[in-house]
């Protein structure tokens, strides 16, 4: 039985939530909906102490322990049962330092808000598609976003962190002191402690180009090729992904387009607006399309621009790989597939990074798996009904399938569904995954930290 009047006396500063408590569901619920668990406690955490104060507890009790930052992860890792969540929500200080060109932010940010605060600075952050997402739970298994052609991954770009260990200390990791634990939390996610801040390098970003082309679904195919051909040219500046959804059955539509299936060529142009023009002009050009929504904007309001196409509420099932070619017969099989897609709501996002900045940094630099492979699928599927989990889960599983001869041996942490197991852990970090063990062995011995991706401890010699 937890005693929330000792934590408290213990100096205990957050909020104590637990069943029958006023919003102990709300503070339970994750992004993807079909995740139902109870916790026994629910501690929303103030500071770094109080993290270390919780992480004390769930090992004095013996009890699961799940870390929460935003909730946004689609295996719901940010709740568990009948054990604690750590919740890092309330944690929310950001630090801009213009002259530095550095930002240091709490585990409770999301990478809106973070681009929010560097905005006047005309500054931007790399992490993140979408504004949503976490600072924590991206950036330890990697960061992806609208800069990572130009800039590399949010990891590459962190500075350093605050960890609250498994024993309830709290280091500093970085380059120059904790070196070990700063390789691992850079892509090993969260199996070696709970990062209570974050410090990047952030970079010049105030006004770029950024928008979305929209074709019909009879041209799918051939949009994509035209949006896969271009990448051969494409800048460092120029981070573009194609999409497969459907449009929102929305009156403010024009009759034909409510509901309809499209494919959606969209990214950013981070460098001088002119440039930005010429470097998509062909893929504008090419159609022509329904819509083409490309336009100046300020940073912070383009990382929104993708919010809509994953809404919260949904239930949801993703699957992701790595891909080592995209010809014009895979373009074909997702575009197929597509067209059999039990869910609206369901979106496939191609992602290209090719020979750029992420690529070129030293893979033995960080934990991260794997810089070779251009491409790289996703299958966002979601849906409202509890009793359509089954069939879209199966389509998912099936066009993944389709794909194995296209599929590269790697996948990106971040986007495994959660019921991969020891061999979604061996695509994500190949060789590393034996350096990743012996570390989590030396800081999480009884592996307290495996609500995640889990990495469990090295066996002893």
């Amino acid at each position: 039985m937890i005693d929330r009047l000792a934590l408290q006396r213990a100096g205990f500063r957050g909020e104590l939530i637990q069943s029958g408590d006023a919003g102990y569901d709300a503070a339970r619920a994750v992004f993807n909906v079909s995740i139902d668990r109870r916790p026994a406690l629910i501690a929303r955490c103030l500071d770094a102490d109080d993290v270390a104060k919780i992480v004390l507890l769930a090992q004095e009790h013996g009890l699961p322990l799940a870390v929460r930052g935003t909730g946004h992860n689609v295996a719901g890792y940010g709740v568990c049962d009948d054990g604690i969540v750590l919740d890092l929500s309330l944690m929310k200080a950001i630090a801009v330092d213009p002259s530095a060109r550095t930002v240091r932010a709490e585990s409770g940010c999301n990478w809106g808000e973070v681009n929010d605060a560097l905005q006047p600075h005309e500054l931007a952050a790399t992490g993140g598609f979408v504004s949503v997402t976490g600072v924590a739970g991206l950036t330890l298994g990697g960061g992806f976003g609208w800069l990572v052609r130009k800039h590399g991954l949010a990891l590459d770009n962190l500075r350093s962190a605050e960890v609250v260990l498994a024993d309830g200390r709290q280091v500093h990791a970085s380059g120059s002191e904790n070196e070990e634990l700063f390789w691992a939390i850079r892509g090993g996610g969260g199996n070696f402690g709970v990062v209570t801040s974050f410090e990047f390098d952030v970079h010049p970003a105030g006004t770029v180009l950024a928008g979305i082309v929209l074709h019909p679904a009879s041209t799918a195919a051939d949009a994509i090729r035209t949006w896969r051909d271009l990448q051969a040219e494409a800048p460092d500046e120029l981070t573009l992904g194609a999409l497969l959804l459907h449009l929102p059955d929305d009156p403010s539509l024009p009759a034909p387009m409510r509901g309809a299936p499209v494919a959606g060529l969209g990214g950013v142009y981070a460098g001088p607006l002119d440039e930005g023009e010429k470097a998509l002009r062909r893929l504008r050009e090419y159609g022509p399309p329904l819509v083409d929504q490309f336009a100046p904007a300020l940073y912070k309001d383009a990382q929104r621009m993708a919010d809509h196409l994953w809404p919260p509420g949904l239930r949801g099932y993703w699957k992701s790989s790595y891909l080592k070619s995209l010809d014009d017969a895979a373009i074909g099989i997702v575009v197929d597939h597509f067209a059999r897609v039990p869910s609206k709501q369901t979106v496939i996002v191609i992602e290209y990074y090719g020979d750029s900045a992420w690529s070129r940094a030293d893979e033995s630099s960080t934990a991260f798996g794997h810089r070779t492979w251009p491409w790289n699928i996703v299958i966002t599927s979601a849906w409202s009904d509890p009793d359509d989990g089954e069939r879209n889960i199966a389509w998912t599983r099936e066009l993944l399938d389709a794909l194995s001869p296209y599929r590269a041996p790697g996948a990106y942490v971040n986007y495994l569904g959660g019921d991969e197991g020891i061999e979604g852990l061996q695509s994500a970090y190949g060789a590393k995954l034996g350096r990743l063990a012996a570390i989590k062995r030396k800081v999480d011995p009884a592996n307290l930290f495996r609500m995640n991706q889990n990495i469990a401890p090295a066996t002893a010699a």
